[in-house]
């Protein structure tokens, strides 16, 4: 017999980073951890150019990799397989160098609207720190930096960072475009169901 979908509130939060960086949204419970961790990407603002992993309760998950023998296949494993109740969380792990950690709580359960598109993202703060800036002391420095125009590598490190980078920029409906828009749907066929 097949489960009828649920829908998942869940909260993702940066670890380490005060004040908070994070995203509240809302997923059917049957999507994978392959599709999971590709969204999570796109909502932190990620580029998925590192390795990741998810951890629940002793358990990892991501990709196939004959060096990480003790992980097992994301693709295959339905969220609703490991989180089912509310206040449940993973940890997800992007770019084992900077070591980004990755709360995600599962906060609700919801009844699926047949016509609602998911995911949706409903609220969140701050934007993501750049790819490869050194984890979070690295972000610290260049948070540091960027506000001190008479440090030494101020002009470097903002020609580095794109010389537009705001911590604070957040802008939830233009995150929902992108979802919903065709660039970000076309990566992952399927993942979007009403």
């Amino acid at each position: 017999m097949k489960l009828q979908p649920q829908v998942y509130e869940l909260k993702v939060t940066l670890e380490g980073i005060r004040p908070p960086i994070w995203r509240r949204f809302r997923v059917r419970d049957d999507i994978t951890l392959e599709k999971l961790h590709d969204l999570l990407q796109s909502i932190m603002g990620w580029t998925n150019s590192h390795l990741h992993q998810l951890m629940i309760g002793g358990t990892y998950y991501g990709h196939r990799d004959p060096e990480l023998p003790h992980r097992q296949d994301e693709k295959g494993v339905l969220l609703r397989q490991i989180l089912q109740k509310p206040k449940e969380r993973l940890i997800y792990e992007y770019d084992f160098g900077d070591s980004w950690e990755h709360s995600v709580v599962l906060e609700q359960v919801l009844a699926h609207e047949p016509r609602a598109r998911y995911p949706v993202i409903l609220a969140g703060k701050r934007a993501c720190p750049p790819e490869d800036c050194g984890g979070v002391s690295g972000y610290y420095h260049l948070l540091e930096v960027l506000a001190s125009p008479r440090h030494p590598e101020h002009r470097d490190l903002v020609e580095w960072a794109g010389g537009s980078f705001d911590p604070e920029a957040f802008d939830v409906g233009a995150l929902n475009r992108a979802l919903h828009g065709g660039a970000f749907r076309a990566t992952i066929k399927g993942w979007v169901k009403g």
